[in-house]
C-alpha cells in the first residue's frame, strides 16, 4: 500500500508567511514617514549622508532633503518587496532583522542632521552601527518567534505537492535500471572558452597571465564537468555525475527516497525556484538544472526535494517509484 504523502503547505500558510515578512517593513515605513513629517521643520535642505574617519569623521557626501526622502523610502520598499517575495519560514528572522537595521540607521542619520546649519559639520559616530546591530538582533528574535505561526515548508521554496508518476511494471524477480545523459550547450561553450584562456594566459606577462590562466581553470573545469551529466536510476537510487568521469557525483540513496514525480521547468520557474542554472542549493530543494524542460523531482525523507533536468524523466520517475516501493519507502 502506498504511503500517504504529508499535505503540502496551503496557499493560506504561504500568504501568512509573506504577510509576516512584509510586516516589519510596513512598520518601518510608517515610523520613518512619521518622523520625516514631525521633523520636517528641523530638517535642512541638504543632509550629510556619507562620513569618513575612524571616529565617524566629518561628512564628505551630501543629499538633498527630497532625494533623501525618496531614496530612503525606496530602500525600505525594495527590501520589503524582496523579502516578501523570497522569504522562507526558516529565514523570517532575517526580514525582521533587515528592517530594523536599515530603519535604525536611517532614523539616526536623520536625527544627526536636525537643525544643522552646515551639513559639512555633521558627525555620525560609529556607535550608530552598534545601535543598528542591537536593534536588528532584538527584531530577529521577534521574527523567530513569529515563524512558529507558519507551518514548516511554507514559502516560495515549498514543495509543489504534485502527484507521483505512475509505477513501472516489474515482476517480483525482475531488476531494471535507467540512464540518460543531458547537456547544457551554453555551459559547454562557456567552459571551453574558459579553458582556452588557460594557454592564452600562460603566454602573457607573468602576473596578469597567471591570473587569467587560474581563472580559466577555476571556471572551465567545473563548468565542463557540469555541462554534460549522466543521470542514472537503479537499485542504489538516483545518481548524477559528469558523463566523462565518475566523480564528483550527487546521489540520493534509495532508502532516502519517498517518491518521485515530473515537473516542467521554464526559465521563470528555474529563476524563481532554483535561483538560476547549474548545481543549485535552496532552503528546501537542491537541483542540477541545466536547461528548461522536464525534470525528475525526487522527494527525500528529510522533506527536501532534489531535481535534475533530463529527457524521459517520466520513465525515470516511474522506475524510481517502483524501486522505492519495493524498498518500503513509498
Amino acid at each position: 500500500m502506498n504511503r500517504t504523502r504529508p499535505a503540502a503547505p496551503t496557499a493560506a500558510a504561504t500568504l501568512r508567511l509573506r504577510a509576516l515578512a512584509a510586516l516589519p517593513f510596513l512598520l518601518a515605513l510608517a515610523g520613518h514617514v512619521t518622523l520625516l513629517a514631525v521633523w520636517a521643520d528641523r530638517t535642512p535642505d541638504t543632509l550629510a549622508t556619507h562620513f569618513t574617519g575612524a571616529d565617524g569623521g566629518r561628512a564628505d557626501g551630501f543629499t538633498g532633503r527630497t532625494a533623501f526622502t525618496v531614496v530612503s523610502l525606496a530602500l525600505l520598499l525594495g527590501l520589503g518587496a524582496a523579502w516578501t517575495l523570497l522569504v522562507r519560514r526558516a529565514a523570517l528572522w532575517g526580514a525582521w532583522a533587515t528592517a530594523a537595521f536599515a530603519t535604525t540607521l536611517l532614523v539616526l542619520l536623520l536625527r544627526d542632521n536636525l537643525d544643522a546649519a552646515d551639513p559639512a559639520q555633521v558627525v555620525s559616530p560609529p556607535t550608530h552601527l552598534a545601535a543598528a546591530a542591537a536593534a536588528a538582533a532584538l527584531s530577529a528574535l521577534a521574527g523567530l518567534a513569529l515563524a512558529r505561526l507558519v507551518p514548516a515548508g511554507a514559502g516560495p521554496d515549498a514543495p509543489s505537492g504534485e502527484p507521483d508518476a505512475p509505477r513501472l511494471a516489474l515482476g517480483a524477480s525482475e531488476v531494471a535500471g535507467w540512464t540518460r545523459a543531458t547537456t547544457s550547450r551554453p555551459l559547454t561553450v562557456l567552459a571551453v572558452l574558459a579553458l582556452v584562456a588557460v594557454p592564452v594566459g600562460l603566454v602573457l606577462a607573468p602576473w596578469p597571465g597567471a591570473l587569467l590562466a587560474l581563472l580559466g581553470l577555476v571556471v572551465g573545469l567545473p563548468g565542463l564537468a557540469l555541462a554534460r551529466v549522466r543521470v542514472t536510476v537503479d537499485r542504489r537510487g538516483v545518481t548524477v555525475r559528469p558523463s566523462f568521469v565518475s566523480r564528483p557525483r550527487v546521489r540520493v540513496p534509495l532508502d532516502g527516497v519517498t517518491g518521485a514525480s515530473v515537473r516542467e521547468l521554464d526559465t521563470a520557474t528555474v529563476l524563481a525556484d532554483y535561483g538560476g542554472w547549474g548545481y543549485r542549493v535552496r532552503a528546501s530543494r537542491t537541483g542540477v538544472v541545466l536547461h528548461a524542460g522536464e525534470a525528475l523531482v525526487v522527494r527525500r525523507d528529510s522533506g527536501r526535494e532534489f531535481a535534475v533536468t533530463v529527457p524521459d524523466a517520466h520513465t525515470a520517475a516511474a522506475l524510481l517509484n517502483t524501486l522505492a516501493e519495493r524498498h518500503g519507502k513509498v
